[in-house]
């Protein structure tokens, strides 16, 4: 069982934007309903893309310069990246295949 690891600022250019995977890149919080309704979802992908991609999580108020970098306005936000560019963007409590899907386009 694959567990989703938390970044910062300190890492995140090592472990998203120069990863020779796509990363989906999971902003949360604590307090966010539908970021815990998420998480099992990503999870699942995690552990059967584990090949292809990496998934990480990005906690919004620890780390708040990430979040405004990114216009990360509402939570759940997951944004895709591909050789450290964003490749595609997803607000809310998506659905497994509509996640799937959108990593297929990166």
């Amino acid at each position: 069982m694959t567990t989703l690891h938390t970044v910062t600022s300190a890492d995140f250019n090592e472990k998203v934007l120069l990863s020779n995977k796509t990363v989906l890149v999971d902003f949360y919080a604590d307090w966010c309903g539908p970021c815990k309704a998420l998480a099992p979802t990503l999870n699942e992908i995690a552990n059967e893309q584990s090949e292809a991609t990496t998934i990480v999580k990005v906690d919004v108020d620890a780390s708040q310069d990430l979040a405004a970098k990114y216009g990360v306005r509402g939570m759940p936000t997951m944004l895709i990246f591909k050789d450290g560019e964003i490749k595609g963007t997803l607000v809310g409590n998506q659905p497994k295949q509509t996640i799937l899907s959108s990593l297929s386009q990166a």
